[in-house]
């Protein structure tokens, strides 16, 4: 086998394994996905159908709510209908509403027909994906609102989960147009994020996926924002100063209602990369930004059973010159002694406290966080942890040797200190050819 073939196939394999806990976490539970009219209109919809069928054949219960707004701005234009819009919102009036009624038919059958495909030698050879719509959400007016009557846009009113789940519970792949009816018989245009939500959340879904046109939530300076609390999500909104897209600001908001009305995350991941949403789903760092109700992370004392990932954490460190190498035995036989950070049983990050009760003093070694996790402040959480721990032990004096790191502690409170301010025993042991440089901080 050609040498570059081996590789692709070795990073595959690991790929497919570190997807494992994924595999296990999401098999039998409930994934919302939400897409707006645009997947269709600009031939995305093949690709996403891909992903889809993956999910399907892994026994996760799918629902996928579909946005209309370019195909019925179609058919406004073909019927010479004025669209009208208020407060960023439709306004749906009889010519409007049967614009809205052929284009949800239309994208409906659709979706339904590129869901049915089953070529051989694609994506989708084999699949048996079964469709089920129906009139699932009752919704009522959204009313007059500034002196503006939005005559049938609507705003969901119930959604049927008895029906959809038994949709589900056939195996069955549920999908939903934003569209609502009420018990008189009217029909109402309502939008893609409040059926998408409101769905969600009726179903106390494991997810709800947004997918949109950037890549997620970005911060002041527009770097992505992999992971934020329903908390970090409304002061990210409220910041005076945002990078925020248009559509992520739309968004967000949805997020953040949905993990409070007890969906277990929500995520905003780009529409335009193919297989953005296996990338989201069956990877460790993920591609867009996950709203969680509160932070998945876990900091707790290390067990024997963490070493492994422990040394994967430290270990490229090591190879850098950043961290002193420390064997595996070593690390077993001290690992009372370490704290970890944990994702979804993931170790992310560690820590390790060596104390020298005779100075009151105690030496903070081993602080590292995955690449993939350091944009989450979780190296403060670790040293927060580590300082309180600490504390708590009445030690009075926190230090760290550092060679490359120095910038980081410095920006914490901690200030340059002397070899011969370190406690005796720990002097004795100091690697002078490392030169390390010594910081601490009073706690």
């Amino acid at each position: 086998m050609p040498k570059n073939a081996a590789k692709k196939l070795e990073v595959f394999v690991k790929w497919f394994r570190s997807a494992t806990p994924f595999i296990h976490e999401f098999g039998g539970g409930t994934i919302v996905i939400a897409f707006g009219g645009e997947v269709l209109s600009d031939g995305e919809l093949m690709q996403l159908a891909h992903d889809i069928n993956v999910l399907v054949s892994l026994e996760v219960r799918v629902v996928l709510v579909h946005g209309t707004r370019p195909q019925i701005e179609d058919q406004l234009k073909q019927h010479g209908v004025t669209p009208r819009y208020a407060e960023g919102r439709r306004i749906t009036d009889d010519a409007a509403l049967k614009c809205v009624k052929e284009a949800n038919g239309i994208v409906r059958m659709e979706i339904e027909a590129t869901l049915s495909t089953e070529l051989a030698n694609s994506p989708m050879a084999g699949a048996d994906i079964r469709v089920a719509s129906g009139n699932f959400i009752t919704a009522r007016p959204f009313g007059v609102h500034n002196g503006v009557d939005f005559i049938h846009t609507g705003q969901v009113r119930k959604v049927d989960v008895e029906g959809i789940t038994r949709r589900l519970d056939d195996h069955e792949v549920v999908l939903i147009s934003p569209i609502g009816f009420s018990p008189t018989g009217d029909i109402f245009n309502c939008t893609l994020e409040d059926v998408a939500t409101s769905v969600a959340t009726a179903l106390k879904a494991d997810k709800l996926i947004f997918l949109t046109e950037a890549m997620g939530a970005t911060d002041a300076k527009g770097k992505l924002l992999g992971e934020l609390t329903a908390l970090q999500a409304q002061e990210l909104l409220g910041a005076a100063v945002s990078t925020l897209s248009d559509d992520v600001r739309y968004y967000l908001p949805c997020t953040i209602r949905a993990v409070r009305d007890g969906v277990k995350r929500a995520h905003l991941i780009s529409r335009h990369i193919d297989g953005a949403l296996l990338m989201e789903l069956f990877t460790h760092h993920g591609i867009g930004t996950m709203v969680a109700l509160e932070s998945p992370d876990r900091l707790r004392d290390a067990k024997r059973d963490d070493v492994d990932g422990i040394l994967a954490i430290i270990d490229p460190l090591v190879a850098q010159g950043v961290l002193v190498k420390r064997e595996r035995g070593l690390i077993e036989k001290e690992i009372d002694r370490f704290m970890v950070l944990e994702q979804n049983e993931e170790i992310i990050g560690c820590a390790a406290l060596y104390p020298f009760p005779h100075d009151k003093s105690v030496e903070l070694a081993c602080l590292a966080v995955n690449p993939f996790y350091r944009d989450g402040g979780r190296g403060e959480r670790i040293l927060a942890f580590a300082e309180k721990r600490a504390k708590d032990q009445s030690f009075k004096t926190l230090f760290v040797l550092s060679t490359q790191t120095t910038q980081w502690f410095v920006e914490r409170g901690f200030v340059e200190s002397d070899v011969l301010k370190l406690p005796a025993e720990k002097q004795a042991l100091y690697n002078y050819q490392r030169r390390s440089k010594i910081y601490s901080k009073s706690l």
